[in-house]
């Protein structure tokens, strides 16, 4: 199984040590936003800033600490409401067999060893969309969710050298997205989620997928625009 590895991104460290003012890139990967987004919003002074001699921006931690949503550290854990890898992928076994899933007949014609990879990739996604959901911190969310992207884009560079045209890569993403978001949909009523804790999660699982969405056909286009312009 492919395994999210979060010691290879930055985590924060305890708040006793950390400083006053932090960087650009540890403050975006705190807010869980882009470099670019958050210097436009320092521009529009959403966000307070300051620039060093040397031009580089500094954020206040404290105050972007107070930025990030509080409901997420009250919502209960998804290892206590059940969820887990293994759990959803019985419910993606179950949608095959319940649906001639078109959007899945390219991935059933595909050679093993290519099929297995896509399997692999899949389970590495669940995995770490699961950690990115339950992290307790924002450092840890943007770290697990930065290397499901990483998956993602894999997926889209392999459907891109298979061949794999960009809308029946996107319709193969589409039927991934569809158990998951079920499946979460499905534990919150059943472990009586408050509508407060049941909306938080469906929209952070939501706009994940979203990312990942964009990180596979962003790997697919590359991919197409290599192979093009090395033929």
């Amino acid at each position: 199984m492919v395994q999210v590895d979060l010691s290879k991104f930055p985590q924060r460290p305890s708040d006793r040590s950390q400083p006053a003012w932090i960087g650009l890139g540890e403050a975006s990967r705190m807010l869980g936003v882009a470099p670019g987004t958050l210097r436009r919003w320092a521009d529009a002074g959403r966000v307070p800033v300051f620039t060093t001699p040397g031009g580089h921006r500094r954020f206040p931690w404290e105050t972007l600490r107070g930025l990030l949503p509080a409901a997420r550290s009250r919502r209960p854990s998804l290892g206590r409401l059940g969820a887990s890898p293994d759990r959803i992928a019985r419910a993606y076994r179950g949608r095959g067999r319940s649906s001639a899933a078109p959007a899945r007949q390219w991935a059933a014609d595909l050679p093993g060893a290519a099929r297995d990879g896509f399997r692999e990739r899949g389970r590495g996604l669940v995995g770490g969309l699961l950690q990115h959901l339950d992290a307790p911190d924002a450092a840890l969310q943007a770290a697990a969710l930065q290397a499901a992207a990483q998956l993602a884009a894999a997926q889209g560079r392999e459907s891109a050298a298979l061949g794999v045209p960009l809308d029946q890569a996107v319709e193969q993403f589409l039927w991934f997205r569809a158990p998951f978001l079920d499946e979460l949909a499905a534990l919150a009523r059943s472990r009586g989620l408050d509508t407060r804790e049941a909306t938080s999660l469906l929209a952070d699982a939501g706009t994940a997928m979203d990312r990942l969405l964009v990180a596979m056909m962003t790997g697919h286009t590359l991919e197409t625009g290599r192979r093009r312009a090395g033929a």
